[in-house]
């Protein structure tokens, strides 16, 4: 039997820095785990109205519902279960193997309305107006340098920093990452509008000529329109009117809606960058400070708060004492290959929407063609851009399970798994009349419960939602010494 390296007494506590999406879900979950956390905002203490993400996809929703959260975010949003691409490329989302078989609409300050109550509830202290001007790291922890806005400068000391704090970060950049990648697209304008007219379908991407226009309704009266010119290369600082964006929509879609009364309108560029590693000794990196995508698919929120949800608990079983350093390596090896699938996907839907050569229309055709009629293809797709289909590598010789999404489950006691999952703790499931694994103290033995049905499979389910282990016989500690769980302390 393999014996872990013993785990390292509780270290202190953790900085985040950067409040949005991201960091606002790793503090939340951190400080619920008992981890002292500060979270450090450069911007003023204002959830703005006014936000570029507005899409919520299934497993960030299941995520959410992991902590409570899900059902209070749904009420504020507008469930889709249809969207529209390459024009009579329509894609059901009903039926997919979760709860929420279907896409949020709703903007990104809702979101982060809801995670920063959690935060606050947990205990989180908030530093807003507060810059990271510099960034040192030894064997024991982390000196951030802040200036904070009217007062001398001042140093924070952690045992591990968590850079959120978008595609300009501070601490990537103090820490020296590079952020290779390109601009994909330039001037893209970001409108929320009142339409005369409504569209046919609820979500759709439309390309004509040179032009492409994506529409989304947020429910409340007003749509996100999304809109991009070849014709217009206009910086982001350039002034923009509606009648700029009518005219890009109308291009692409034949005509403009009769949209009116905008509440909101912007212009930015879309990059594609990635940082070649997510951690740098006790420094990590997560959300937009360590990969942007175009917007196609709705990836950039999403993938960051799925990059916190495998974060978090691993982060604070090595703070508190519960595992060993080296289980914050498994981070990197499991959301690193994530981010550039994402990378790649989003920017292949860019591209095909945009397709303006013959080769590039009929391979959109095709694959439009084989999404609507290849099941298994059109699962795939489906799994990549809802973050269902995501799964980790396995150690060699394990069960085929490990490192699979675990659906919500009904349990024997009448409960959910996502609703087991709000304890932050492993989740064991056990088959029907099988004794509780013994040998784990109190603080760390997993939550025990047993299928509803007559299954025989044993799965250990980790914090995040994903198998740990499985098999087909009582759990063996002794294979909890393999894999992810190798570095983690359960005697």
């Amino acid at each position: 039997m393999n014996t872990p390296t013993p785990a390292p007494a509780p270290s202190g506590p953790v900085v985040v820095v950067g409040a949005g999406p991201t960091g606002l879900l790793l503090a939340g979950d951190l400080a619920a785990a008992g981890v002292p956390v500060t979270l450090v905002e450069k911007r003023p203490h204002r959830i703005s109205n006014l936000s570029r993400a507005f899409t919520v996809h299934a497993r960030t929703l299941e995520q959410l519902d992991a902590r409570g959260l899900a059902d209070t975010l749904e009420a504020k949003g507008h469930p889709l279960e249809r969207l529209s691409l390459f024009g009579d490329l329509a894609v059901r989302l009903s039926g997919l193997p979760t709860l929420f078989d279907h896409v949020l609409i709703v903007p990104q300050y809702e979101v982060e309305h809801v995670l920063e109550r959690r935060a606050l509830d947990a205990g989180v202290s908030f530093s807003y107006e507060t810059e990271v001007t510099g960034l040192t790291q030894d064997a024991d922890g982390v000196t951030l340098e802040l200036r904070r806005s009217g007062e001398d400068p001042a140093s924070l000391r952690a045992a591990y920093a968590v850079g959120t704090d978008g595609m300009r970060s501070a601490v990537r950049t103090a820490v020296g990452l590079p952020f290779p990648g390109r601009s994909v697209i330039r001037s893209v304008v970001l409108a929320d509008v009142r339409l005369a007219e409504e569209p046919a379908d609820l979500l759709t991407v439309r390309a004509a000529g040179d032009a492409f226009a994506f529409i989304a309704p947020f429910g409340d009266g007003y749509h996100r329109v999304i809109g991009w010119s070849r014709s217009s290369e206009a910086p982001d600082s350039a002034p923009i009117a509606l009648d700029e964006i009518k005219e890009t929509v109308r291009r692409a879609f034949g005509h403009d809606f009769g949209m009116h009364d905008p509440r909101w309108m912007s212009r930015f560029h879309s990059d594609e960058r990635q940082a070649p590693a997510y951690r740098v000794g006790r420094v990590l990196l997560a959300g937009d400070a360590a990969h942007v995508h175009t917007p196609a698919g709705g990836q950039g929120m999403n993938t960051g708060l799925q990059d916190a949800a495998n974060l978090s608990w691993k982060l604070a079983a090595v703070v508190t004492g519960r595992a060993t350093d080296a289980l914050l390596d498994t981070y990197e090896a499991e959301r690193h290959p994530v981010g550039k699938a994402v990378l790649r996907g989003s920017g292949g839907l860019v591209r095909l929407v945009m397709a303006d050569r013959p080769w590039t229309r009929a391979a959109r055709t095709t694959l439009a063609t084989l999404i609507r009629h290849v099941r298994p293809l059109r699962n795939r797709a489906l799994g990549q851009l809802t973050g269902l289909g995501v799964r980790y590598p396995a150690p060699k010789h394990t069960h085929r399970l490990v490192g699979t999404r675990v659906p919500d489950i009904h349990l024997a006691d009448g409960t959910r798994l996502y609703e087991v999952l709000r304890t932050g703790k492993f989740v064991l499931i056990q088959p029907q009349g099988t004794p509780g694994p013994t040998g784990f103290p109190p603080e760390h033995a997993p939550v025990v419960t047993h299928w509803s049905t007559d299954r025989d499979t044993t799965l250990l389910v980790r914090p995040d939602g994903y198998v740990a282990w499985a098999g087909r016989r009582p759990i063996n500690r002794s294979a909890l010494t393999r894999g992810v769980l190798a570095d983690f302390r359960w005697t």
